[in-house]
Protein backbone atom coordinates (compact mmCIF):
# COMPACT_ATOMS: atom_id res chain seq x y z
CA UNK A 1 0.00 0.00 0.00
CA UNK A 2 1.14 3.54 -0.83
CA UNK A 3 1.66 5.75 2.25
CA UNK A 4 3.35 8.93 2.75
CA UNK A 5 4.50 9.41 6.46
CA UNK A 6 4.51 12.93 7.53
CA UNK A 7 6.52 14.31 10.55
CA UNK A 8 9.01 16.16 12.06
CA UNK A 9 12.19 16.69 14.83
CA UNK A 10 11.12 12.09 15.88
CA UNK A 11 11.82 11.26 12.63
CA UNK A 12 15.39 13.40 12.37
CA UNK A 13 16.31 11.55 15.71
CA UNK A 14 15.12 7.90 14.39
CA UNK A 15 17.67 6.06 12.92
CA UNK A 16 14.80 3.61 11.29
CA UNK A 17 15.16 5.89 8.33
CA UNK A 18 19.25 5.99 7.74
CA UNK A 19 18.67 3.64 4.92
CA UNK A 20 16.11 5.11 2.76
CA UNK A 21 16.57 6.66 -0.18
CA UNK A 22 16.87 10.34 -0.11
CA UNK A 23 15.80 13.04 -2.76
CA UNK A 24 15.23 16.20 -4.10
CA UNK A 25 11.40 17.25 -5.44
CA UNK A 26 10.77 20.41 -6.91
CA UNK A 27 7.41 21.66 -6.91
CA UNK A 28 5.48 24.86 -8.13
CA UNK A 29 5.64 25.70 -4.43
CA UNK A 30 9.33 25.03 -4.30
CA UNK A 31 11.47 21.75 -2.98
CA UNK A 32 11.09 18.86 -0.59
CA UNK A 33 13.32 16.58 0.64
CA UNK A 34 11.89 12.74 1.13
CA UNK A 35 13.40 9.68 1.89
CA UNK A 36 12.00 6.23 0.25
CA UNK A 37 11.92 2.69 0.71
CA UNK A 38 9.45 0.34 -2.32
CA UNK A 39 6.15 2.29 -1.65
CA UNK A 40 6.48 4.19 1.32
CA UNK A 41 7.97 8.14 1.09
CA UNK A 42 8.51 9.80 4.49
CA UNK A 43 9.13 13.43 4.59
CA UNK A 44 10.13 15.71 7.56
CA UNK A 45 8.07 18.66 7.64
CA UNK A 46 10.77 20.82 9.35
CA UNK A 47 13.53 19.67 6.29
CA UNK A 48 16.74 18.60 6.73
CA UNK A 49 18.76 21.77 8.60
CA UNK A 50 15.39 22.14 10.85
CA UNK A 51 12.65 25.27 9.88
CA UNK A 52 10.81 26.58 12.82
CA UNK A 53 7.21 25.72 12.61
CA UNK A 54 6.43 29.38 11.24
CA UNK A 55 8.98 28.91 8.68
CA UNK A 56 7.77 25.60 7.13
CA UNK A 57 6.92 25.79 3.49
CA UNK A 58 3.54 23.23 3.58
CA UNK A 59 2.48 24.09 0.32
CA UNK A 60 5.74 22.70 -1.01
CA UNK A 61 6.07 19.59 1.39
CA UNK A 62 2.02 18.68 0.52
CA UNK A 63 2.68 19.51 -3.32
CA UNK A 64 5.26 17.11 -3.60
CA UNK A 65 3.63 14.26 -1.69
CA UNK A 66 0.72 14.75 -4.31
CA UNK A 67 3.15 14.83 -7.49
CA UNK A 68 4.63 11.65 -6.39
CA UNK A 69 1.53 9.69 -6.78
CA UNK A 70 0.56 9.45 -3.33
CA UNK A 71 -2.92 9.86 -1.74
CA UNK A 72 -3.10 8.35 2.09
CA UNK A 73 -0.69 10.54 4.20
CA UNK A 74 -0.03 9.74 7.76
CA UNK A 75 0.80 12.53 10.09
CA UNK A 76 2.80 12.41 13.02
CA UNK A 77 2.83 15.16 15.55
CA UNK A 78 4.14 16.19 18.65
CA UNK A 79 1.53 18.16 20.74
CA UNK A 80 1.22 20.19 24.43
CA UNK A 81 -1.85 18.35 26.14
CA UNK A 82 -4.44 20.94 26.73
CA UNK A 83 -6.36 18.34 28.89
CA UNK A 84 -5.06 16.46 32.09
CA UNK A 85 -6.45 13.31 31.18
CA UNK A 86 -4.00 12.89 27.92
CA UNK A 87 -0.80 12.91 29.82
CA UNK A 88 2.86 13.29 28.33
CA UNK A 89 3.49 9.86 26.25
CA UNK A 90 0.50 9.75 25.42
CA UNK A 91 -0.38 8.67 21.73
CA UNK A 92 -3.90 9.86 20.31
CA UNK A 93 -5.97 10.98 16.79
CA UNK A 94 -7.71 14.43 16.26
CA UNK A 95 -10.92 14.27 14.23
CA UNK A 96 -10.99 18.16 13.96
CA UNK A 97 -8.85 21.26 14.37
CA UNK A 98 -8.94 24.93 14.95
CA UNK A 99 -6.37 27.37 12.92
CA UNK A 100 -5.50 30.83 13.33
CA UNK A 101 -3.49 31.15 9.89
CA UNK A 102 -5.77 29.17 7.49
CA UNK A 103 -3.74 27.58 4.60
CA UNK A 104 -4.40 27.39 0.67
CA UNK A 105 -2.88 26.87 -2.46
CA UNK A 106 -4.58 29.65 -4.02
CA UNK A 107 -4.15 33.04 -3.25
CA UNK A 108 -6.91 34.60 -5.56
CA UNK A 109 -9.73 32.20 -4.67
CA UNK A 110 -12.78 31.47 -2.48
CA UNK A 111 -12.43 28.35 -0.75
CA UNK A 112 -16.23 27.39 0.38
CA UNK A 113 -15.29 23.36 0.31
CA UNK A 114 -15.41 22.94 4.57
CA UNK A 115 -11.85 21.66 5.84
CA UNK A 116 -11.79 18.14 7.52
CA UNK A 117 -9.60 15.55 8.65
CA UNK A 118 -10.29 12.65 6.82
CA UNK A 119 -8.35 9.54 9.28
CA UNK A 120 -9.92 7.10 6.76
CA UNK A 121 -6.82 4.68 7.82
CA UNK A 122 -6.64 5.95 11.61
CA UNK A 123 -9.76 2.20 12.29
CA UNK A 124 -7.26 0.18 10.83
CA UNK A 125 -4.23 1.44 12.62
CA UNK A 126 -6.05 1.63 16.38
CA UNK A 127 -6.65 -1.67 15.74
CA UNK A 128 -3.18 -2.66 15.62
CA UNK A 129 -1.80 -1.28 18.34
CA UNK A 130 -1.20 -3.15 21.66
CA UNK A 131 -2.53 0.36 23.72
CA UNK A 132 -5.81 2.19 23.13
CA UNK A 133 -5.57 5.57 20.97
CA UNK A 134 -8.13 8.35 22.26
CA UNK A 135 -10.13 9.42 19.05
CA UNK A 136 -12.16 12.44 17.78
CA UNK A 137 -10.46 14.86 19.47
CA UNK A 138 -9.42 18.59 18.70
CA UNK A 139 -6.24 19.92 17.80
CA UNK A 140 -5.32 23.99 17.90
CA UNK A 141 -2.57 25.20 15.75
CA UNK A 142 -0.92 28.28 17.27
CA UNK A 143 1.91 30.28 14.65
CA UNK A 144 4.90 29.34 16.88
CA UNK A 145 7.78 29.43 17.04
CA UNK A 146 7.39 30.49 20.92
CA UNK A 147 4.79 28.32 23.34
CA UNK A 148 1.50 29.66 24.32
CA UNK A 149 1.24 31.88 27.60
CA UNK A 150 -0.53 30.82 30.25
CA UNK A 151 -3.13 32.82 29.18
CA UNK A 152 -3.75 31.60 25.77
CA UNK A 153 -3.70 27.80 26.84
CA UNK A 154 -6.77 29.23 29.14
CA UNK A 155 -8.56 30.14 26.22
CA UNK A 156 -7.82 27.34 23.96
CA UNK A 157 -9.41 25.12 26.52
CA UNK A 158 -12.55 26.93 27.31
CA UNK A 159 -12.57 27.00 23.00
CA UNK A 160 -12.49 23.08 23.16
CA UNK A 161 -8.91 22.52 22.16
CA UNK A 162 -7.79 18.98 23.51
CA UNK A 163 -3.92 19.34 22.14
CA UNK A 164 -2.10 22.53 20.98
CA UNK A 165 0.51 22.31 18.31
CA UNK A 166 1.78 24.48 15.09
CA UNK A 167 1.72 22.55 11.78
CA UNK A 168 -1.17 20.05 11.41
CA UNK A 169 -4.03 21.98 10.79
CA UNK A 170 -1.73 23.24 8.12
CA UNK A 171 -1.15 20.52 6.48
CA UNK A 172 -4.58 18.97 6.91
CA UNK A 173 -6.14 22.34 5.40
CA UNK A 174 -3.53 21.42 2.30
CA UNK A 175 -4.44 17.98 1.90
CA UNK A 176 -8.04 18.30 1.89
CA UNK A 177 -7.84 20.82 -0.83
CA UNK A 178 -5.80 18.76 -2.96
CA UNK A 179 -7.49 15.59 -2.55
CA UNK A 180 -4.95 13.91 0.03
CA UNK A 181 -6.84 11.70 2.85
CA UNK A 182 -4.93 13.04 5.72
CA UNK A 183 -4.23 10.74 9.02
CA UNK A 184 -3.79 12.53 12.00
CA UNK A 185 -1.79 10.83 14.94
CA UNK A 186 -0.10 12.90 18.02
CA UNK A 187 2.32 12.27 20.33
CA UNK A 188 1.64 14.36 23.77
CA UNK A 189 5.47 15.75 24.90
CA UNK A 190 4.18 18.09 27.58
CA UNK A 191 1.40 19.45 29.17
CA UNK A 192 0.49 22.94 28.01
CA UNK A 193 2.13 25.82 29.74
CA UNK A 194 0.26 26.51 33.56
CA UNK A 195 -1.71 23.09 33.12
CA UNK A 196 -1.13 20.60 35.65
CA UNK A 197 1.03 23.31 37.51
CA UNK A 198 3.28 22.75 34.59
CA UNK A 199 6.29 25.24 33.67
CA UNK A 200 8.36 24.65 30.56
CA UNK A 201 11.62 25.30 29.45
CA UNK A 202 13.60 24.99 26.47
CA UNK A 203 15.65 22.09 28.55
CA UNK A 204 12.42 20.08 30.69
CA UNK A 205 10.80 20.13 26.83
CA UNK A 206 13.70 18.65 25.18
CA UNK A 207 14.04 15.87 27.75
CA UNK A 208 10.50 15.04 27.76
CA UNK A 209 10.78 14.67 23.49
CA UNK A 210 13.79 12.59 24.99
CA UNK A 211 11.55 10.27 26.63
CA UNK A 212 8.94 9.88 24.06
CA UNK A 213 11.69 8.87 21.24
CA UNK A 214 11.92 5.41 21.93
CA UNK A 215 7.36 5.30 21.78
CA UNK A 216 7.87 7.06 18.46
CA UNK A 217 10.44 4.64 16.82
CA UNK A 218 7.94 1.71 18.11
CA UNK A 219 5.00 3.56 16.56
CA UNK A 220 6.90 3.97 13.24
CA UNK A 221 7.51 0.26 13.42
CA UNK A 222 4.12 -1.14 13.83
CA UNK A 223 2.96 1.00 11.22
CA UNK A 224 5.48 0.21 8.51
CA UNK A 225 4.79 -3.37 8.91
CA UNK A 226 1.05 -2.40 9.47
CA UNK A 227 1.14 -1.14 5.59
CA UNK A 228 4.10 -3.25 4.46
Amino acid sequence: MKIAFLSGTSIAKSSLFDDWTAREVETVHGKAIVRSRGDFVLLNRHGPSYLPPHAINHRANIQALADLGYRDVVALCSVGSLQTELPPGTVLSCADYISFRPFTFSDTELRAQGPEIANNLIPRIAAALPYPIPQGKVYVQTPGPRFETRAEVRVLRQWGGDVVGMTAAAEADLCREIGLNYNLLCIVDNFANGLNGSSLSPEAFRELVRANQEKVNDLFRRLLALFA
